[in-house]
């Protein structure tokens, strides 16, 4: 595996692309600061004051467009959500990375609680269906393509590929406990953050679709059953606000398994310019490869 090979996105590419960005809609762009790179590069500008999504790649615009017509969407329902800044048109778009502007929330470490998590997503549930075209759930169409830009081993490579073909024969033969309807697609206790006034908020609005209401469920229970990041107490707390406990219908362990496939995938975007990465990846292959224990997947 070679780790020293420059990928078209980087750190510094998508800070480049975020500068540009604030000239168009006239924002200070001091201070900028990443807080994560995934699909998109996350910056805190003005000291958190703002928060910046930098799209990965051009591909990434359709999903973009939706997430503004998501947060007007929550907005108008008073919905605890991020919310859009400047009045300029949202997304700016830099070499054809979609570029989005949004409130910073206190600190942007400062986490709900396991209990506002379930009590917001069962409300985020039961509001009624957007008046936009979401997409459905396509899990699979995301891992095709994230491993077809990751720099790693071949072995690696041949591996999530294979296991990603037997999860999705299972996945869709899957039998669902909830209705389905709208999903955020992404939600887990990091995108949940409490504002300046303590008011818990829904961050990360990209991965709005249609589908399994499950999904939703599966990030909380996989942190505290298979990571540990949440206690016993926690996810008991997460439960009681939502109403519901994934971890007791049959499918989980399936849904678990697509989740897991997801989060490698994620990171392996990474592994070409992050040795860090790369090395956490090959230690999540082989635990999937041997079935051992995921306590030791370390958070990114």
């Amino acid at each position: 595996m070679t780790t020293s090979e420059r990928v078209e996105f980087d750190a510094d590419e998508a800070e480049s692309i975020l500068r540009s960005a604030c000239l168009v809609v006239h924002l200070n762009p001091d201070g900028i600061k990443i807080l994560r790179l995934g699909d998109h590069a996350v910056f805190r500008i003005d000291g958190g004051q703002i928060v910046s999504r930098v799209g990965r790649s051009p591909d990434r615009l359709p999903s973009v467009r939706r997430e503004v017509a998501v947060a007007r969407w929550l907005a108008a329902h008073d919905y605890p959500a991020a919310r859009l800044v400047t009045d300029a048109e949202q997304p700016v778009v830099i070499k054809g990375h979609p570029v989005t502007f949004w409130e910073g929330l206190a600190d942007g470490e400062t986490f709900a609680t396991t209990g506002e998590m379930g009590t917001l997503l069962r409300r985020l549930h039961d509001l009624e269906p957007p008046p936009l075209l979401l997409p459905p759930l396509r899990p699979f169409d995301k891992v095709q393509e994230r491993l077809e830009r990751a720099v790693i081993s071949k072995s690696a490579r041949t591996f999530l590929c294979g296991l990603a073909g037997d999860l999705a024969d299972e996945y869709h033969r899957l039998q669902f406990a909830l209705p389905a309807g709208h999903l955020h697609g992404d939600f887990n206790v990091g995108n949940v953050l409490h504002d300046a006034a303590g008011r818990p908020k829904v961050i990360d609005l990209d991965g709005f679709a249609t589908g399994p209401r499950e999904w939703d469920l599966m990030q909380t229970a996989m942190y505290y059953d298979s990571f540990g990041w949440h206690t016993e107490a926690e996810y008991n707390d997460f439960v009681d606000g939502y109403g519901f406990d994934v971890r007791q219908w049959s499918g989980y362990t399936v849904l678990r398994g697509v989740r897991e496939l997801l989060m490698v995938t994620w990171l392996s975007q990474n592994a070409g310019a992050n040795p860090r990465a790369a090395e956490e990846v090959e230690k999540r292959v082989a635990s999937l490869r041997s079935g051992g224990s995921r306590r030791d997947w370390a958070p990114f």
